[in-house]
């Protein structure tokens, strides 16, 4: 009879623990502002200590100093405002065209063998090589940089989409269909909601990428824009506007995160 206990003992200390949650990622927000803080610390004191020169890269204090000179008085804020229309155009459309189309090669057959010969044969070419394309044939205005952008978030998404509505739970699937579910009622209730976590880490991925695609169009052609500001920053040596143009990107990218990870926190909650 004393066995059972002694057994049991054993058992319980060379047992391993679960995790319930599996490989859980449990928040912990305080990390990154102290990741920034020490970055910003490292390049005051290297700048202090004379490690850097301040001709190539100005003090962090020197650098937000100019960025608020520049909200506050100069013509930054019509760069931004320019720049946020062109960005949130472009990206809409290319996202929305993207997730119809790569939906649609997720469901359909016919759809997969032209979508894809089409996406492999485009997908490689640099979308701001087409640029001056765009330009001769929709003219110097918008419509060439939002196409730009468009283009360049759209191929990305397709491939995204396409991929997480094929992954989603073949048993769920024949189940909805045992029961009678029509097809518009299992995309919705089914394929879309399975596909949305990979929808959402490409949208992380294509706003990055449509920033870049943003200053280099506005790079190019562009009177007004991040990109058109930083450029004339660079000619005429200006480091310090350089700077904050480079900070006000990385902020727009730091807030188009925070966005998505929101959206990723209100719409993934069955998660």
């Amino acid at each position: 009879m004393p066995e059972a206990p002694l057994s049991s003992a054993i058992a319980a200390a060379t047992a391993v623990r679960f995790r319930g949650g599996g490989f859980e990622i449990t928040p912990k927000r305080w990390l990154a502002p102290l990741f920034a803080a020490t970055l910003v610390g490292a390049w005051q004191a290297g700048s202090s200590l004379g490690w850097i020169d301040p001709l190539f890269l100005p003090t962090p204090a020197g650098s937000f100093e100019t960025l608020y000179r520049e909200l506050a008085q100069g013509d930054l804020p019509v760069h931004i405002g320019r720049s946020l229309l062109r960005l949130l155009f472009g990206w809409s459309l290319g996202s929305l065209a993207g997730l119809v189309v790569g939906l649609s090669m997720g469901l359909w057959s016919w759809c997969r063998a032209i979508g894809g010969a089409a996406v492999s044969a485009l997908y490689s070419i640099p979308k701001i090589a087409l640029l001056p394309l765009f330009i001769l044939w929709l003219g110097i205005g918008e419509a060439s940089k939002v196409t730009t952008i468009a283009l360049g978030v759209f191929f990305p998404m397709t491939v995204s989409v396409c991929a997480a509505a094929d992954a989603a739970p073949r048993p769920f699937i024949r189940m909805a269909q045992s029961f009678g579910l029509g097809r518009l009622a299992i995309v919705v209730k089914i394929i879309l909601p399975s596909a949305l976590p990979g929808i959402l880490a490409c949208a992380r991925i294509t706003t990055s990428t449509g920033l870049v695609l943003l200053v280099a169009a506005e790079m190019i052609g562009a009177q007004y824009g991040i990109g058109a500001y930083i450029l004339a920053a660079g000619n005429i040596m200006d480091i310090d506007k350089l700077l904050a143009g480079v900070l006000v990107l990385s902020l727009l990218g730091t807030l188009a995160g925070t966005a998505i990870a929101a959206l990723e926190r209100s719409l993934l909650r069955w998660r």
